[in-house]
């Protein structure tokens, strides 16, 4: 299964090489196959199907946004407790589709049921009835135009025929290239780790490049691993960990319709039995998986629509990490601190103006500001170290840190965000065409 390069070239990969991403590879318990149902204008990757022979524990995390996609509704309606297919398409959002949006998966459904059956049928031992609400989807593209249901219905028998027991990294990166709209390049990170004295893996791709800001998540990102985790222990982690890693990154302050995170878990590792989340046996498992959402997250932003620079907003040393993250969000999201950026003009007032905006009582004496390693205010005050033509430089970076200090606690919060770009807007204007 060679890559399709239409879909790596097609994304102006910025030169990214292949070989500088993780090199995932096989994972039990998880088959993989991607096609093209020509929803673009191009033969590119736009379906990608997970298929899980065996079944596979599963937790989402969705968007709180009040308008949501079809297949968001499909998902949170499924009481099931295992799922054997995760069915992902681009370019079109399912959102504002209506029933028509809706019933297009409900056939979808019965289609990708009665053929993975048919595949357990000629592949196992033991065969199972697949059942379609035990398949669920993500969806992503554009918002309101009539969901494709032919062109998707037509190529699952194809998908289906394509699935690899066997996975290795070309592969996934396929997946990760065939879930990708305006993103240039594709997300992708792993770790292994230990339950006990089992190794176990958690692999993960994602996509999002726009409509980035949390509520939730704030892309797609899918998480596979063969540790042996009830659902509740799933969820429980996730919620956990989301709040450190896709909830603390932005690149417009839009939250998306399709929002969602899932993680999915074969049960093929041996290991002792996991109750909760308080067991000390799934610490390791915790760290990783914390470390994997993150890496998703952090390329996301690196990947933002237009962005020239990676920014790291850091709240140290604040009464409540609620106060940190307040503040934090108002700078990464203020559009005048990001073109700043962009312009690399090192104007500390408007980070000034974010903080003040963002509602939260500080005690101005103690607040410090630094560039990096520069600093800027002190004590309230412009330092008197300050120098413009070091923080003019500073700002040329390609990767910039806003380090504020309110010394008045010791809760910390750090925000993950880009610039704003001329580029950004024309990415943007011209989205749909």
């Amino acid at each position: 299964m060679g890559i399709n390069l239409t879909n790596f070239l097609s994304s102006k990969s910025k030169n990214k090489r292949m070989t500088e991403f993780q090199d995932l590879d096989h994972i039990d318990g998880v088959s993989i196959s991607t096609v093209s149902a020509n929803l673009y204008k191009n033969s590119r990757d736009d379906l990608v199907m997970f298929y899980f022979r065996d079944s596979a524990n599963f937790a989402s995390v969705y968007t709180q946004s009040k308008i949501i996609s079809e297949n968001i509704k499909w998902n949170l309606n499924n009481n099931s407790k295992k799922v054997f297919s995760l069915l992902v398409n681009t370019r079109n959002a399912n959102c504002f589709t209506g029933k028509q949006g809706y019933k297009s998966l409900e056939k979808i459904a019965d289609v990708i049921s009665d053929g993975l059956s048919k595949k357990q049928l000629d592949d196992e031992d033991q065969p199972k009835k697949i059942k379609p609400k035990e398949i669920i989807f993500g969806c992503t593209g554009t918002i309101g135009e009539i969901f494709p249901e032919e062109r998707i219905k037509k190529m699952i028998p194809e998908l289906i025929k394509k699935i690899k027991y066997t996975q290795n990294k070309y592969i996934w990166m396929k997946a990760a290239l065939g879930i990708m709209t305006t993103d240039t390049q594709p997300k992708m990170a792993m770790e292994k780790c230990y339950i006990g004295n089992s190794e176990v893996k958690i692999f993960g791709i994602a996509k999002g490049s726009g409509m980035i800001n949390p509520n939730m998540a704030t892309t797609l990102g899918y998480l596979f691993t063969d540790a042996d985790i009830p659902n509740k222990v799933l969820k429980d982690l996730l919620k956990k960990n989301i709040t450190t890693t896709f909830n603390a990154i932005t690149c417009d302050s839009d939250t998306s319709t399709n929002d969602m995170v899932t993680i999915f878990s074969t049960g093929k590792a041996s290991h002792s039995k996991i109750k909760n989340i308080r067991d000390p046996k799934i610490r390791n498992f915790d760290e990783s998986l914390n470390k994997v959402l993150l890496n998703l997250a952090k390329r996301v932003v690196l990947d933002g629509e237009g962005s020239s620079k990676f920014v790291k907003v850091k709240v140290e040393n604040c009464r409540k990490e609620s106060d940190g993250k307040v503040i934090a969000f108002s700078i990464a999201n203020s559009p005048l601190v990001k073109t700043a950026i962009a312009g690399e003009d090192p104007n500390w007032g408007r980070v000034i103006m974010a903080i003040g905006k963002s509602g939260i009582s500080i005690d101005i004496d103690k607040l410090s500001i630094r560039f990096g390693k520069l600093i800027i205010v002190q004590n309230g005050k412009l330092s008197v170290s300050y120098d413009e033509k070091l923080a003019a430089e500073y700002m040329k970076n390609n990767y910039i840190e806003i380090n504020i200090n309110l010394s008045s606690g010791s809760k910390n919060f750090t925000v993950y965000t880009m610039d704003f770009t001329k580029n950004y807007i024309e990415i943007n204007s011209d989205y749909r065409s």
